[in-house]
């Protein structure tokens, strides 16, 4: 039932749609321009960095937060399971910003709030998040490609930290939050697949972020 709870508390955070609000605020819906994604990327190609940047800290914070309350209300209850509760309340808001049922199940693809997830999720998750994606971003401006290795670097981080007793979970638990890391990759790669097409035939768009991106 806890878990339950988790994934309805992060869909209710997920649903407030950053680049939808703030493009109605700018007398645009943003699933009609660029790529017609609802997201920092295509808010950054059509609205600018200044957007972007809003739109990325508008969706980071709100699975952060979700991750925070979810902490504070069962951190000493379930001391035994919290980084489980916390990956299905992660789970849940990444939901919620894919599938907003407000948008028709039209929304992002996830990214910014795992930038949420890894933030609030355990403070070694940062530097792994941080040099991953922006390495690869400043090789290549490919947002698409640091975004899909950073689930990489996030499950085998995971994995690794989990085995070593990081966590401090039974095996069965630990699983269970493999399992949970696994369906979060598989869903972000689900929803770059055209990207992923793209990236492979090399006609994937670059972006750019001080200098006029193409839409």
């Amino acid at each position: 039932m806890v878990r339950i709870v988790c994934l309805l508390i992060g869909y209710l955070f997920g649903l407030f749609q950053t680049a939808y609000f703030y493009g109605k605020m700018k007398g645009i819906d943003i699933r009609k321009h660029g790529s017609g994604n609802a997201g920092t990327t295509n808010t950054l190609r059509v609205l600018g960095f200044k957007a972007g940047l809003i739109v990325l800290a508008g969706d980071l914070l709100k699975c952060a937060l979700a991750l925070v309350l979810v902490r504070c209300l069962l951190g000493q209850s379930h001391a035994d399971m919290l980084y489980l509760l916390l990956l299905y309340t992660a789970a849940g808001v990444i939901i919620g910003h894919d599938f907003p049922f407000y948008m028709h199940f039209k929304g992002g693809k996830g990214i910014a709030a795992t930038a949420g997830l890894i933030a609030a999720f355990h403070p070694y998750f940062i530097p792994m998040g941080l040099i991953v994606f922006f390495s690869i971003f400043f090789t290549t401006h490919y947002v698409s490609l640091g975004s899909l290795m950073i689930y990489v670097g996030f499950m085998t981080q995971l994995i690794i930290m989990g085995q070593l007793g990081c966590f401090r979970m039974e095996p069965a638990l630990l699983y269970e939050m493999y399992g949970v890391g696994a369906f979060l990759m598989f869903m972000a790669y689900f929803q770059h697949r055209a990207n992923i097409v793209r990236l492979l035939k090399g006609e994937e768009r670059k972006t750019y972020l001080f200098k006029k991106n193409e839409q």
